[in-house]
């Protein structure tokens, strides 16, 4: 007997990062992994989404071979070439406008809000006008974003009209980056008359909302919603940037069950279908009230590794099961750790990075500390204002995933590792990040 044929899954923006993670989910031996586009291709620099389909075709054209699978794992644009793709060469996805209705932040509250009261109060920012005012009912302290953008990018909390204002004309110089480009996306569909005039390049403004995050991973396969998995997210001491995600969530099951409630009534609402969603909440202890903050229409990449130690299998799997029409019922707690965590270290100044260690270095970490991945986002002697897609408030070093016991074991592995790693810096500018800092 010859050996199994191999399906060939072309992937959007396929990484060194995630690789290892695809490669590790169950039945692996099916798949061929091929990458589609690399991730500076697909996310630096001005995005054109017609010259994306256009470079993606001439390599799916020119395979010599069948297709049997186009996934990806990114935001826009990722997301929405998988749904455009996967109609022209006839591969198993969800709707482009399933997926537009959760990369659109004002499109995605105005469909939250046909089917919960789980949102805060929102509005659009006319950035044409002479002097930008908030929405009406919408109070402070609020944050300010584009509609689309990448990782927290353009995104500011604003406690006055004088840092709103200083907001605005930040968003005003950047959102159309990624907001024109999208414009082409959203002239493929037919729009409610909600969304008319809208456009990409909008601005929202939203309330604050208060209280612990969480995180919400699911799929949907025939019309059914199923939540797999809900995690914590903390953040730095009086910052909105992460510093860690970690799986199993410790919120109580009452909590857990609306924020599944309200996942599974937002899902269907959208129009979801054989794809991966995970949404991010707040939960307020103090008045116990839920609220989404968004939406994402697709798996996170960065819980691969947090499933894979708690569970037994990365959250890739569903992804790939989804796209073969197969439903993935993946497997709970039969991984080698209780708890898992994604760490981000930060630096919260700009400065020049040295010390960077090589790959082989980090191998040696990674085995002497087992349980312990990590990639280290600089390279020697990069200024850290120079890296792309970084959110407002702080520059990524390097994330490490730990895999322990305890929250105790979880903090050890995380000091050790960012003790071996290293890096140093140099030129730190005093006073944070002054060009970005409100």
């Amino acid at each position: 007997m010859g050996s199994p044929v191999s399906e060939n899954v072309f992937v959007c923006g396929l990484d060194e990062a995630n690789l290892p993670t695809l490669s590790a989910v169950p039945d692996a031996h099916r798949y061929r992994f091929h990458q589609l586009l690399t991730i500076e291709e697909l996310q630096h620099g001005e995005v054109s989404v017609p010259d994306l389909i256009a470079e993606a075709r001439k390599i799916l054209d020119g395979f010599d071979g069948t297709i049997d699978a186009i996934v990806g794992y990114w935001d826009f644009p990722v997301s929405t070439l998988v749904p455009i793709l996967g109609e022209l060469y006839g591969t198993r996805t969800t709707s482009l406008e399933s997926v537009v209705k959760c990369e659109h932040k004002y499109w995605s509250r105005l469909e939250q809000q046909q089917v919960t009261d789980a949102h805060p109060r929102f509005g659009r920012v006319d950035l044409e006008a002479a002097e930008p005012r908030p929405p009406k009912g919408v109070r402070y302290p609020m944050w300010l974003k584009p509609a689309l953008a990448y990782s927290s990018e353009l995104a500011y909390g604003v406690r006055d009209q004088s840092e709103f204002a200083d907001a605005v004309a930040r968003i005003r110089a950047g959102i159309d980056r990624v907001g024109k480009p999208f414009e082409y996306i959203l002239d493929r569909l037919e729009l409610p008359p909600g969304m008319a005039g809208v456009g990409g390049a909008v601005c929202l403004a939203e309330e604050a909302i208060a209280g612990v995050q969480a995180a919400v991973e699911g799929y949907v396969h025939d019309g059914r919603v199923t939540v797999y998995g809900i995690l914590d997210s903390l953040t730095y001491p009086d910052s909105p940037c992460f510093l860690r995600h970690q799986y199993p969530s410790s919120l109580p099951e009452p909590v857990q069950h609306r924020l599944r409630d309200v996942s599974e009534r937002v899902i269907r609402r959208i129009g979801m279908d054989s794809a991966t969603f995970s949404i991010e909440f707040f939960y307020d202890p103090g008045t116990d009230a839920v609220n989404i903050l968004e939406i994402n229409p697709r798996h996170s990449q960065s819980h691969a590794e947090l499933f894979a130690y708690v569970d037994g299998v990365p959250n890739h799997h569903c992804m790939l099961r989804l796209a073969r029409g197969e439903d993935p019922g993946l497997p709970h707690r039969r991984g080698p750790y209780r708890t898992a965590a994604k760490w981000y270290y930060r630096w919260f100044a700009d400065a020049t990075v040295h010390d960077v260690p090589t790959r082989e270095e980090l191998d040696r970490i990674e085995e002497h500390l087992p349980g312990v991945r990590v990639d280290v986002t600089p390279h020697e002697g990069r200024r850290l204002s120079e890296l792309p897609q970084q959110d407002s408030y702080s520059y990524e070093l390097a994330h490490i995933f730990t895999g322990g016991d305890s929250d105790d074991e979880l903090r050890e592995k995380y000091d050790k590792c960012v003790a071996a790693l290293g890096l140093t810096f140099d030129g730190t500018r005093p006073g944070g990040r002054d060009a970005k800092n409100p």
